[in-house]
């Protein structure tokens, strides 16, 4: 793809994404330590979501009885389901009960919802890596991705209210996590490109659920429905499935 994207007439806001997510690999000291608390953080709060049944009934593979050949570990369970199903656990015990950090920016978002998905991922590309010999990823991996998921998300916050016009922020998230995985899964500039434009083609929902009188637990698990979304768009555009510009 040209460097400016110019050639392809595509959105400047999705070159920008996919430039910054396959350029960027040396984030300061001060970043990598603040990614590791968070991470930290994360998982706390996914575990102690465990301790309440409206959580823990939604723990589980999306289909009983479902196996997979990479199986991902969700923490603090011994579930071992495939990176789709087990995003969607993830982001939902993490954000459960709403203690994971916040943004609070023009839209208001919790970047550690990335987390979820890059995990997932981690856990089935090590185990896939290491069938064929090769290393496992590491934490320092993780923490490199995460880094560029909540930078993504966070500067799309910042000057873009989705709450204003009564739709959810948990888009931002599936562009930050949907970039990042398919560059995890080995995608460069136009295939980043591409599976980023299938997350403005799926837009956001309605924040309806978010607000009285129709407050409800998909507030709970909105999150680890967009973490779990995010990767299908990134295996279905390593598949060869195109994109929008």
């Amino acid at each position: 793809m040209a460097s400016g994207g110019a050639d392809y007439g595509t959105d400047q806001q999705l070159v920008d994404i996919a430039d910054y997510v396959v350029g960027f690999d040396k984030p300061t000291k001060e970043a990598v330590k603040i990614a590791r608390y968070t991470i930290l953080d994360t998982i706390g709060c996914g575990l102690m979501s465990l301790n309440f049944p409206q959580c823990k009934k939604l723990m589980g593979a999306s289909c009983p009885g479902m196996e997979c050949r990479y199986p991902c570990h969700v923490p603090g369970t011994e579930l071992r389901l495939d990176p789709f199903a087990a995003a969607f656990n993830m982001g939902t015990m993490n954000r459960w009960l709403e203690y994971n950090d916040a943004w609070l920016a023009s839209e208001w978002c919790n970047p550690s919802d990335n987390l979820a998905a890059i995990l997932a991922l981690s856990d089935y590309l090590s185990a896939v890596r290491r069938e064929r010999g090769l290393p496992a990823l590491t934490m320092r991996d993780v923490i490199l991705n995460l880094i560029k998921a909540y930078e993504i998300q966070g500067v799309l916050a910042m000057e873009n209210s989705l709450n204003q016009i009564g739709v959810d922020g948990a888009l931002f998230m599936r562009i930050a996590s949907t970039a990042v995985a398919t560059h995890m899964l080995g995608g460069r500039r136009r295939e980043v490109v591409s599976a980023v434009s299938q997350c403005f083609v799926d837009a956001a929902g309605l924040r309806a659920f978010r607000h009285y009188p129709n407050n409800g637990s998909r507030k709970g698990w909105a999150a680890g429905d967009a973490a779990s979304r995010s990767l299908s768009l990134a295996f279905l555009t390593m598949r060869g499935e195109m994109g929008y510009n």
